[in-house]
């Protein structure tokens, strides 16, 4: 049995603990004791590839701004502090907490109504992100965005503020029930739709969020089509409702290239309305998905060919980029299997530095030369082929017709590790301007209390 030792915090008290990361067999717990409430264990990492193998080291960084000086300690000192060891890839701001669902899983503890931050307020969080967190992605998220009648306006703050790649994180439903607003919100500046997606058909939608959806997703990837917005098909899968579907989605998003740039796999987490410690089997691991997406496409997408992160803690994510063939067929764009040179260590920065251009390349519209029909838009280029490709036609392909997969696992109180909370960098900024590590922001204890959220 090999142990890991790192800290964690009581999912009772909020109170940062030891923890360890302990392997029996292929899977890996996540073990901690509180001295007052006592001990607490949950799943983290099931079966092959094995966690020890699923590195990316990297050498630490500090934010480029320090918002908050260390007082008690991570994680009680975001802002960020000194002891953060990346800078921001991507900022999340909630531009409301109103939304149109009442979906079973909510990060942001949405509701029906709300006061919404004045656009001068927002417009000064577009300054302050700026400074802090330099060149980065911007996502303006909620909440449900859209339901901001000035959300085009809020882009248009955005880019003149700075920010090259703003993305709407979104369930759709405006997109697919308004003529034009697509192209509003492209004409405004906006790059990309994190579209929530978590099937293809009803009996899923209603199940996690309680009313059919399905002919609205459609009509919203239509929409951004016509617009020329680029979508990535974000999926929160929860087992026994939707983990058998994850083949199918991916064949949704590829029958819909170019406009869906990829998919972007979220496990669920259990924190916001969701009471109560989950088991073992209600938990989804990074390897048990990889491990789906090969079972589920016939092995078009294999588990050897995901990636640890260059940016955020290796156990936080997975990813792999692929160029589509003219008979659809993935071809991943990296060597298998991984190199030394690719686990070789690198500074913090320069893969958030990587991570924020591939981003923006990847998730942003597709180019103009790409066909709308099909999967196999751009020029007639030979990528089926055994023969190299021509410098032009795979330049041409690789701008046009690359195709990502990509997962990332949040953490909650249970399965909290504060190692990987030090190498975030999606960070969500507060109302008062500080940023905070996604998860710790919507962190909610076992009664519900937050840690950051008000």
């Amino acid at each position: 049995m090999k142990a890991y030792p790192t800290d964690s915090l009581c999912p009772v008290c909020l109170e940062r603990i030891p923890a360890c990361r302990v392997a029996r067999g292929d899977d890996v717990f996540l073990e901690k004791h509180c001295p007052v409430h006592g001990s607490f264990q949950t799943l983290i990492w099931q079966g092959a590839p094995e966690m020890s193998a699923w590195h990316r080291p990297k050498i630490a960084t500090q934010p480029a701004v320090e918002g908050h000086g260390v007082e008690r300690g991570c994680p009680f000192d975001c802002g960020l502090c000194a002891a953060h060891h990346q800078k921001s890839c991507t900022i999340l701001l909630e531009v409301t907490r109103r939304c149109d669902l009442g979906c079973r899983f909510c990060y942001a503890d949405a509701r029906a109504e709300d006061d919404d931050p004045r656009p001068e307020t927002v417009a000064a969080w577009f300054e302050t992100a700026r400074h802090a967190g330099g060149a980065c992605n911007l996502q303006l998220s909620g909440g449900e965005p859209t339901l901001r009648d000035d959300l085009p306006a809020l882009v248009a703050l955005g880019r003149q503020a700075g920010f090259a790649f703003i993305q709407i994180n979104t369930n759709g439903l405006r997109l697919a029930r308004q003529p034009g607003y697509a192209q509003a919100l492209r004409a405004a500046g906006a790059a990309s739709i994190f579209l929530q997606f978590d099937g293809v058909d009803d009996t899923i939608y209603r199940a996690m969020r309680g009313r059919a959806l399905w002919e609205e997703k459609q009509a919203a990837v239509a929409a951004c089509a016509q617009a020329g917005l680029g979508v990535v098909l974000v999926p929160t899968l929860v087992p026994g409702v939707n983990t058998q579907a994850v083949g199918a989605i991916l064949d949704m998003a590829l029958a819909w290239y170019p406009t869906v740039r990829g998919v972007h796999f979220q496990p669920v987490s259990y924190f916001g309305r969701h009471p109560g410690p989950p088991a073992d089997a209600q938990r989804l691991t990074l390897p048990e998905l990889m491990r789906a997406i090969e079972t589920q496409t016939g092995g078009r997408f294999q588990a050897d060919h995901f990636r640890p992160p260059g940016c955020e803690h290796a156990l936080c994510s997975f990813h792999a980029q692929y160029l589509l063939s003219p008979d659809g067929r993935p071809r991943p764009l990296h060597p298998l299997p991984m190199t030394p040179m690719e686990r070789a260590p690198i500074r913090a920065e320069e893969g958030a530095a990587r991570a924020i251009g591939a981003v923006a390349r990847q998730w942003a519209g597709p180019a103009p030369q790409a066909s709308a029909a099909g999967c196999c838009g751009g020029s007639g280029a030979n990528t089926g082929s055994s023969q190299p490709m021509a410098l032009d036609d795979f330049l041409e392909a690789a701008q046009s017709r690359t195709f990502s997969v990509s997962a990332m696992v949040f953490q909650d109180v249970w399965n909290l590790d504060l190692e990987r909370v030090q190498g975030c960098c999606i960070h969500v900024m507060a109302p008062d301007g500080r940023l905070i590590p996604f998860c710790l922001y919507n962190l909610t204890a076992a009664d519900g209390r937050a840690l950051y959220r008000r």
